[in-house]
C-alpha cells in the first residue's frame, strides 16, 4: 500500500508562498440583511423572476434577503426559485410540503428569516416594490408595524381588482375588519406590511394559521400596544397567474372574523366544522326526503342512508374548506373518508347516550337534545382533526 511522501523543501516553499497569496486576496464580506422580504407563493413560477428583480431594483444598496415559501406548487415554483437562488445568494426557497395556506407559510417564512425587519408581500406584484425602502425608514424611526395601505391618502386599490364586485367584496370586508381593529388602520385587510423581528417571534405562536388575513389577526391581538404607522400604495393588476381569491378565502375570513368576536375563545377550525356540520343537517334531511317520501323506501333504511350521505358531504366540505391546508387525496382520500365514518359514528352514540341521561333527569327534551348535539359536535372535531386530518 503507497504512502504519501512528505513534501520536499522546495516543494514547501512553493505551498508556503501560495498560501501567503491566498491570504493577501481581498474579501468582500456579505453584509447581513437589514430586511427579509417574505413572498408567500402557489403556482407563482411566472412571476418569481420579475418580482426578484423588481426588488432589486427598488432595494438599491439595502442589504435584503428574499424568501419565496412555496406550498408546493405544481408548476415548479420552487424550481425556478432554487435556479434563480444560485446565481443571487440572497434569495432563499422554503418548500412546504403537505401543508398549504397563506397565514402558515407567512409564519413559517418569518421565522426562517434572519433579518432583524421582516415584510410580508405578494409574490403577484400587486403590492408596490418601490414603497419598501419607505417603510423600512418607518421602521428605524420607531414603528413596530408599518402598513401598506390602499385606503390612506395617496394610496389606491380599484386598479387591482379586474372586477367591481371584487372591488366592493374588499370594501365590505375591511369594514367588518375595522369594528374590530378599530383605527389602529386604515387598511386592516391589506396583504403587505412589515414589521420588527421581536412582534414576529411574539406573533407567530398566537395567531392563526388558517386563512388568508394575518394583519387582521396581529392587528387585533396586538395593535393597543404597537406603534403602527402606514404608507400609502397603488394596489396593482396581477401580471401572472390567476388570483387565489375565491369562496374558500371568504368563508376563512368570516370563520377568523367570528373567531375574532369572541376574543378567540372559539377556534376558527372549529367554527368551520361547525358551519359544516349545519350544512350537514340540510343534506340529510334532503335525503331522507327524497329516500322514504319520493321513493317510499322505509324510514329506518331512509335514515341510515341520510346519515352516511350527510357523513360523506361533511368529510367533503371539510376536506375542502376546514383542513385546506392539509387536503387529503389519493388513497388517504379513502383512508380518510373511513376513519371519519368510524368517529362520527362514536359521537353519534355519545349523542344518544348523553340526551337519553339528560331527558331521564327530567331536562327538557330541547335542552337534552341540544347538549347531545354539542358534546358530538366536539367530539367529531377534536378526534377527527388527530386522526383522520393529523393536524397537531
Amino acid at each position: 500500500m503507497s504512502q504519501d511522501k512528505p513534501m520536499n523543501a522546495p516543494q514547501f516553499q512553493s505551498f508556503f508562498e501560495g498560501r501567503q497569496a491566498l491570504d493577501a486576496l481581498p474579501v468582500s464580506p456579505v453584509a447581513a440583511p437589514e430586511l427579509s422580504i417574505i413572498l408567500p407563493a402557489y403556482n407563482e413560477a411566472g412571476n418569481i423572476p420579475l418580482i426578484v428583480d423588481k426588488i432589486a431594483d427598488a432595494m438599491g444598496d439595502i442589504p435584503y434577503e428574499v424568501l419565496v415559501v412555496d406550498d408546493d406548487s405544481p408548476d415548479g415554483t420552487a424550481r425556478v426559485t432554487r435556479s434563480i437562488a444560485r446565481e443571487k445568494p440572497n434569495v432563499r426557497c422554503v418548500r412546504r410540503v403537505g401543508r398549504r395556506g397563506l397565514s402558515g407559510a407567512c409564519i413559517e417564512g418569518m421565522m426562517a428569516a434572519n433579518a432583524p425587519v421582516v415584510v410580508v408581500m405578494d409574490a403577484d406584484m400587486q403590492h408596490d416594490e418601490t414603497r419598501l425602502p419607505v417603510m423600512l425608514d418607518e421602521i428605524r424611526n420607531g414603528a413596530d408595524l408599518v402598513i401598506g395601505s390602499r385606503y390612506v391618502d395617496g394610496g389606491n386599490a380599484s386598479s387591482g381588482f379586474q372586477k367591481k364586485t371584487r372591488a366592493k367584496g374588499s370594501e365590505l370586508a375591511t369594514a367588518l375588519a375595522n369594528r374590530i381593529t378599530g383605527s389602529y388602520t386604515t387598511d386592516p385587510m391589506s396583504g403587505f406590511f412589515m414589521m420588527r423581528r421581536e412582534l414576529a417571534d411574539r406573533a407567530a405562536p398566537e395567531i392563526s394559521r388558517d386563512g388568508f388575513k394575518i394583519l387582521f389577526d396581529i392587528v387585533s391581538r396586538f395593535g393597543s400596544e404597537l406603534t403602527i404607522r402606514e404608507v400609502p400604495f397603488q394596489f396593482r393588476e396581477r401580471v401572472e397567474g390567476e388570483s387565489k381569491l375565491g369562496f374558500l378565502v371568504t368563508v376563512q375570513f368570516l370563520g377568523l372574523l367570528v373567531s375574532r368576536y369572541t376574543g378567540g375563545f372559539l377556534p376558527v377550525k372549529f367554527l368551520l366544522y361547525g358551519l359544516v356540520g349545519f350544512s350537514g343537517l340540510f343534506v340529510h334531511m334532503a335525503t331522507l326526503f327524497l329516500a322514504n317520501g319520493v321513493f317510499g323506501i322505509a324510514f329506518s333504511t331512509a335514515q341510515l342512508a341520510a346519515t352516511f350521505v350527510a357523513m360523506t358531504t361533511n368529510f367533503a366540505f371539510n376536506n375542502e374548506i376546514t383542513y385546506a391546508h392539509r387536503k387529503l387525496t389519493g388513497l388517504r382520500l379513502i383512508t380518510g373518508l373511513a376513519t371519519f365514518y368510524l368517529v362520527c359514528g362514536i359521537g353519534a352514540l355519545a349523542n344518544v347516550s348523553i340526551a337519553v341521561r339528560m331527558f331521564e333527569w327530567d331536562w327538557s327534551a330541547s335542552v337534552a337534545g341540544l347538549a347531545g348535539a354539542l358534546m358530538s359536535a366536539v367530539f367529531n372535531y377534536a378526534v377527527t382533526k388527530l386522526v383522520t386530518w393529523r393536524d397537531i
